[in-house]
């Protein structure tokens, strides 16, 4: 019987050791070297001070800011520790009457048409990029509460925007955050 039991035990420490502590370590610090941003979670810092994360979406209000999609992730949404779907089919009166109060605030800001990603969350409940049609959308709403040409918001857009991956992979994105500190940076912070 121990012929039997020895080795196996032998082989499961030995592949615990290899596998649950060697490998990870490895890997961390093979990542730690060659891409310590990402390794850390893609931190977004003004000055020492970190305000987000370039991976996470977050909830900008006023009209001086660039809105991101809606959040279905915790109670209150861009919660980063519930991250996930609300799993709400198209039958559903929770969504129907959610994505109803998304169009009625956006209407109430001028916007008669309405990108898919303004009033729909992502898979995750927190992207942080928005479709450059939501984003332009928006411009008309941030020129008049910053005072600045319209023109001005849309060189900023195209200069923060991404392109599609590898030219053909994704749509054409922004990311919210970096295009609101962009702003701010360029624009100056004032009153919000």
């Amino acid at each position: 019987m121990s012929l039997i039991f020895r080795p196996a035990a032998s082989l499961l420490v030995i592949f615990t050791i290899l596998t649950g502590v060697v490998y990870p370590l490895a890997m961390t610090g093979l990542i730690q070297i060659a891409m310590p941003d990402r390794a850390n979670g893609s931190l977004v810092r003004k000055g020492e001070t970190v305000v987000g994360s370039a991976l996470i979406g977050q909830r900008f209000d006023g009209d001086r800011y660039f809105h991101s999609r809606p959040s279905a992730a915790g109670k209150n949404g861009y919660d980063a520790a519930a991250s996930s779907g609300s799993n709400l089919g198209p039958l559903s009166v929770k969504l129907h009457d959610r994505i109803g109060a998304s169009l009625a605030a956006l209407m109430s800001m001028d916007q008669t048409r309405v990108s898919a990603d303004a009033v729909t969350t992502s898979a995750s409940g927190l992207d942080p990029h928005i479709s450059i049609a939501f984003a332009q959308r928006q411009l008309s709403r941030v020129a008049r509460a910053r005072n600045v040409e319209r023109s001005r918001l849309q060189a900023l857009l195209d200069q923060i925007s991404k392109k599609p991956d590898l030219g053909f992979i994704g749509e054409p994105r922004v990311n919210v955050l970096m295009l609101n500190l962009a702003l701010d940076a360029e624009m100056g912070r004032g009153a919000s």
